[in-house]
């Protein structure tokens, strides 16, 4: 519907100069009698040319050609909207559309050709992953599946880094479990990393070297040992809900490859540092943003702003056309100074898109359930995806807009009700699938040649939600915004319960019966496309 009136628009255009240059959008109107879709157009234009809204909403009315096959009437409504009114057989075309396109259906080739780096999770190998790092692990890979739904080509990418303090005592931390399993009596400090998971890594290097290890520095062997065994987990937690990282860019490399030096000489050529106070800062006041700040410590350690700097100049480097960022909340203030700095080095900080997301709180009984990493007091993502599943895991993470909070009700999130609404949502799809069971085993079968019947205001309301899924897809892609894909086929679901509950197929004439068993069809294919953008499963049987 809205490419049809695009179209329609763009030709206008011709005669109306007013409309060249002019936003047109169209909206689904909340009420049916409002039509099928909306536009403000004359609302927008007419304050320029100093004229009456309705006055321009008529004139456009009135060079509009009306093909009724098409488009049954315009009405002017409120202070000049223009509420559009579609012939309920020309709607039904999408049913034939969907059946031809099936799965790639809702998808587009917009930005084919586009390349986009997503980079999220990016925890350094300290620990497992826990529910923490859920949300910013499933909505990124969701962020990718609509990307690539819209024609981009995607590299997803984790960046780390296994150097540092937090490593130093990741390695030492391992040392002294090691250690106590001698037999020595060593002081285990409170701000080393207390997890079971470091316990086992100090069983498996006793396991295996027994006393060999005693004198080993806590950079060697149990630094490496830890690494290894705690981005293999991570790997393996991944996978589990359906994530596979392209590149993995370690941080260190950076510094092997001298970048950061590089980049230190390239801000001093061109003025944009200075010492101060033993420290060397960036004059980001001067860049747009309200004070400068430390690059290199009076210590000679970088803070994170330069390896970050450096590392997405490697992006740039790498040819990609849109770089997406995802972060949790506490980078809210410091992101901007990394892009101030590519921005002062003439790097096109636009192509840069940075996803904040608020954190998430785990509910169980009605209560938050608390958590601290420090004191291993967590929930690991594997043991949320045990407890609830992985489509459970992924939609939970989804449904909500990444600029609120999430609670995540564990008790909600188990039940087998429409209270969930995973289960209420793939309840949808295989309740579809038995329903072609049942008309199968009726002798009935879908028929594309008299979905002309479907007239009735459950079927054309299920007719006109579907007809939305491409545009959903692509405004989705487009603003990043995964929670929209839940809600659409929330929307949809309801409808088409209410669809079942109102048109029967068996009983009906067989005509009606079979054109109405195309359009289960095809609302089953968009749950089905739906949920595979979110990484969620369509089951056939429940």
């Amino acid at each position: 519907m809205k490419e049809y009136l695009s179209g329609l628009f763009a030709n206008l255009s011709k005669n109306l100069d007013y409309l060249n240059n002019s936003a047109i959008l169209f909206n689904v109107p909340n009420q049916a009698n409002f039509g099928d879709l909306s536009t403000n157009v004359a609302l927008s234009v007419a304050k320029g040319l100093k004229r009456n809204p309705r006055e321009v909403a008529q004139e456009i009315i009135d060079n509009i050609i009306l093909d009724k096959n098409i488009l049954e009437k315009v009405e002017i409504a409120g202070p000049g909207f223009l509420n559009f009114f579609f012939n309920p057989e020309y709607l039904t075309q999408i049913i034939k559309i969907i059946h031809a396109q099936e799965s790639e259906f809702g998808k587009s080739k917009k930005y084919l050709g586009v390349r986009a780096n997503v980079e999220f999770i990016s925890a350094n190998p300290t620990g497992p992953l826990t529910v923490g790092h859920g949300r910013n692990a499933v909505v990124g890979d969701t962020v990718a599946n609509l990307l690539e739904a819209v024609g981009y080509d995607v590299d997803r990418e984790y960046y780390f880094n296994n150097a540092g303090r937090q490593m130093r005592v990741l390695g030492d931390s391992v040392r002294l479990r090691y250690l106590q399993l001698l037999g020595d009596n060593v002081e285990f400090p409170e701000d080393y990393y207390q997890g079971e998971y470091i316990k086992e890594i100090a069983q498996k290097l006793y396991s295996e070297f027994g006393d060999t290890l005693k004198e080993v520095a806590p950079e060697g062997k149990f630094k490496e040992t830890a690494e290894k065994e705690i981005f293999n987990d991570i790997i393996k937690t991944m996978e589990n809900i359906g994530i596979k990282m392209k590149i993995f860019y370690n941080e260190n490399s950076l510094y092997e490859e001298d970048r950061i030096n590089e980049l230190l000489k390239l801000f001093k050529e061109k003025n944009l540092s200075y010492d101060s106070e033993g420290a060397l800062w960036l004059k980001l006041s001067e860049l747009g943003n309200e004070q400068d700040k430390v690059i290199v410590k009076s210590t000679g350690e970088p803070t994170y702003r330069l390896p970050d700097i450096a590392y997405h100049i490697t992006k740039f480097e790498r040819g990609y056309d849109l770089i997406v960022d995802l972060f949790g909340s506490d980078h809210n203030a410091t992101y901007p100074d990394v892009l101030a700095g590519l921005k002062s080095l003439g790097y096109d900080s636009e192509k840069i898109k940075v996803l904040i997301h608020q954190f998430v709180t785990i509910l169980q009984n009605g209560e938050i359930v608390k958590m601290s990493t420090r004191k291993a007091n967590y929930i690991t993502l594997d043991e949320l995806s045990d407890e609830v599943g992985k489509d459970v895991v992924r939609y939970f993470f989804n449904m909500r807009s990444i600029n609120s909070h999430l609670n995540f009700d564990l008790d909600v999130a188990k039940k087998q009700s429409d209270e969930n609404p995973v289960f209420y949502l793939q309840y949808a799809h295989a309740r579809i699938s038995s329903i072609l069971k049942m008309t199968a085993e009726q002798g009935l079968k879908s028929n594309l040649s008299h979905i002309g019947l479907l007239k009735k205001s459950e079927e054309q309301n299920l007719i006109k939600k579907i007809i939305e899924y491409p545009d959903e897809v692509l405004y989705s892609a487009e603003h990043f915004e995964t929670h929209r894909i839940p809600v659409f086929l929330e929307e949809l679901a309801s409808l088409f319960h209410k669809f079942y509950t109102e048109c029967r197929i068996i009983g009906s004439e067989q005509n009606l019966a079979e054109a109405r068993i195309a359009l289960v069809e095809a609302v089953q294919t968009v749950i089905k496309n739906g949920l595979s953008i979110l990484g969620v499963s369509a089951p056939d049987r429940m």
